[in-house]
């Protein structure tokens, strides 16, 4: 058989008869060969068949979020016909002590896709830049040359804040994702500074609706945070609606609502944001504002193929849609 033939069973790319399929495999059998070496193919063709994805979270919580889940499976689709895989990298170089964790400085990526765009990732993004890598960012600012796939998280989160100015209420709670990498939970002072893009823009969004609401930071987008930033609430305070950033915390949110003795929404309105299923919420159906997360995932993919492909890659923006559940009513009294 010659190089070519055998190149081609095991490739698939281009039809062989069976009888031909069968002597090469055999021959490779007896010889113990399992096939060509993937890193020798990335030396010749130049590309190492793999797109990095950068978060801002710790990687063993990012998945326990269902939009993250949505997210990664359009991503996937996108960029399989490109015959690449997806490397889940973080921002901060692998941290203390695990330098040889991969980061995107070292990792060997063809093109990278960044979770929002902290401080941390646009120092990393010049390198990126520097070595020709492709870079598109979901949800953040990479400037004007990087494409961005975007979610209207302003006037969504005004559109939710306003349906609950509209039943009446004045006492509201803003419940946020967590403001910066440090992930500190609590109340948000004038002085503290929001470095992660999501979480500032949907707060001026509420903020648009209610200017002088308090807001309090989660550590992360989970029921459990919910439920503890719940309970911080409160207990400082019973506000008669509050407006959580994520359906997770919306969820926790309600939890804490039934263990202090309230009702929902007879005492307390809670409203979510993202429009995905929280196992065990029933009764409740969150007011919230429904986000398309696999088509978020997908178009970033399709972005990337576009600028591995030497082709143009515009930004893209997409649009939430309200949903009415049985969260949120008139205030009490």
């Amino acid at each position: 058989m010659s190089v070519s033939t055998t190149s081609v069973v095991f490739s698939g790319k281009t039809p062989v008869s069976d009888a031909t399929k069968q002597k090469v495999l055999a021959a490779a059998a007896a010889l113990g060969y399992t096939g060509p070496d993937p890193r020798a193919a990335s030396l010749r063709l130049g590309r190492s068949g793999i797109v990095g994805v950068v978060f801002q979270d710790h990687l063993g919580n990012v998945f326990l979020d269902p939009v993250v889940t949505q997210m990664m499976d359009g991503l996937a689709d996108a960029v399989a016909p490109l015959g690449a895989g997806l490397l889940l990298l973080r921002d901060d170089e692998g941290g203390a002590g695990a330098p040889s964790e991969p980061s995107l400085r070292t990792a060997p990526i063809d093109a990278a896709v960044l979770i929002g765009c902290s401080p941390r990732m646009r120092e990393q993004l010049e390198v990126m830049q520097a070595r020709g890598i492709p870079v598109v960012v979901i949800e953040g600012d990479g400037g004007s040359d990087v494409p961005r796939i975007d979610l209207d998280n302003r006037e969504a989160q005004r559109e939710v804040a306003q349906h609950v100015r509209g039943l009446g209420h004045t006492d509201v709670v803003l419940l946020t994702l967590p403001v910066d990498a440090l992930r500190t939970p609590g109340w948000i002072t004038d002085d503290r500074q929001i470095t992660n893009p999501v979480t500032g823009t949907r707060l001026a969004g509420a903020r648009d609706a209610f200017p002088d609401a308090q807001a309090f930071a989660a550590r992360a987008s989970s029921i459990d945070e919910g439920l503890a930033a719940g309970r911080a609430i409160l207990g400082s305070h019973v506000p008669t609606a509050v407006i959580a950033q994520s359906d997770l915390l919306a969820a926790g949110m309600i939890r804490a609502a039934e263990e202090a003795g309230l009702r929902v929404p007879e005492d307390i309105s809670v409203t979510g944001f993202d429009g995905v299923t929280v196992d065990g919420l029933a009764p409740y159906v969150l007011t919230t504002m429904a986000q398309p997360a696999n088509d978020k995932g997908r178009a970033a993919g399709e972005a990337l193929a576009a600028r591995l492909d030497g082709r143009d890659a515009a930004s893209f923006r997409f649009t939430c849609t309200f949903r009415m559940g049985n969260t949120t009513a008139v205030p009490r009294g």
